[in-house]
């Protein structure tokens, strides 16, 4: 630290042309749809909201148990559960539009067509800022495979949704892949303004005692910060082979966890996990990277972004 701390260092941050008040996101599926926390903290203070995964039809998720907390984290089979297409525009969305924060709509399908009728539907739709397209879900039309391990599927998913929408278009990210580099350079050249990583690790958990699956669905998606170290690294990966921004999460509790994540070249953070910890807890991050730029006298958060060091190689 050097000198006298900054009184008003500048938060807002770009991801293409969506602007923000300040880096920090809410997670999809771990946000609700905004409304469920407004009698918790201030919605207006935040970046951005992203909603949890909308669907065409009502999805009533998977039979419980569906989440067990784990060392450092959680696993949760909640089966994408939502009120479906017709019911979010019709009941949730002219709620949420009453803030003035980014407002990000997560999207999932089993099939392209499944994909491209969700984009056509959100096109031209006044309050919804972006898509962010999930493609960690099972893509039954391909017999089972999950469209964001494969580099071909995840390019037929992102061209089907960026011709059909005038939206901003996020591709969110598997892990659970052999090379995420593969899959964003895919998203990137099919059309994808941002990626967005990473989405839950796969895992399971077993009750010794029943000698059965903890949970209903067998398997869950590993959240918190557990996760976060890998999140990081593959955020790091992603930043180096592609030119389109990139939004970091996996793991972040605390303001420290999205600072790293941004040094490394995250233009922004989704905080997810945390919000069931601490429902407070982006709020206390937007203070927290303030308070880190006062510190260290950086005028505008945009100026840490992507200022990761690297040792020479020998």
């Amino acid at each position: 630290m050097t000198g006298a701390k900054m009184e008003n260092p500048d938060l807002t941050t770009s991801v293409g042309v969506l602007k923000f008040k300040n880096p920090v996101i809410t997670a999809s599926g771990t946000f609700g749809y905004g409304l469920e926390y407004e009698d918790l903290l201030v919605l207006n203070e935040l970046g951005g909201i992203v909603v949890k995964g909308i669907s065409l039809k009502p999805k009533s998720g998977n039979p419980p148990q569906r989440i067990i907390e784990t060392p450092c984290g959680m696993l949760n089979a909640i089966g994408l559960a939502n009120i479906g297409l017709e019911n979010f525009l019709k009941d949730k969305l002219p709620l949420l539009k009453r803030y003035s924060t980014v407002r990000i709509v997560n999207i999932y399908g089993h099939s392209v067509e499944e994909y491209k009728s969700l984009a056509e539907s959100f096109s031209g739709i006044d309050g919804v800022d972006a898509l962010e397209v999930n493609i960690s879900c099972p893509n039954v039309s391909e017999g089972g495979m999950v469209f964001g391990v494969d580099p071909i599927l995840t390019a037929r998913v992102t061209e089907a949704v960026k011709k059909n929408t005038d939206k901003f278009v996020i591709v969110k990210l598997s892990p659970n892949v052999t090379n995420i580099q593969t899959i964003a350079r895919a998203a990137e050249d099919s059309g994808a303004d941002a990626v967005s990583l990473i989405n839950t690790l796969t895992g399971m958990a077993i009750d010794i005692k029943r000698r059965t699956p903890v949970l209903a669905n067998i398997i869950g998606g590993l959240s918190g910060p557990a996760i976060r170290p890998i999140a990081l690294y593959l955020v790091h990966k992603v930043v180096s082979t592609v030119s389109i921004p990139v939004i970091g999460m996996g793991g972040i509790m605390k303001a420290s966890d999205a600072l790293e994540f941004l040094i490394a070249g995250a233009k922004a953070v989704q905080v997810g996990t945390a919000n069931f910890v601490n429902p407070q807890a982006t709020i206390e991050i937007i203070e927290g990277i303030r308070e880190y730029c006062r510190s260290y006298n950086i005028p505008k958060v945009e100026d840490l972004i992507g200022t990761l060091s690297l040792p020479e190689s020998p």
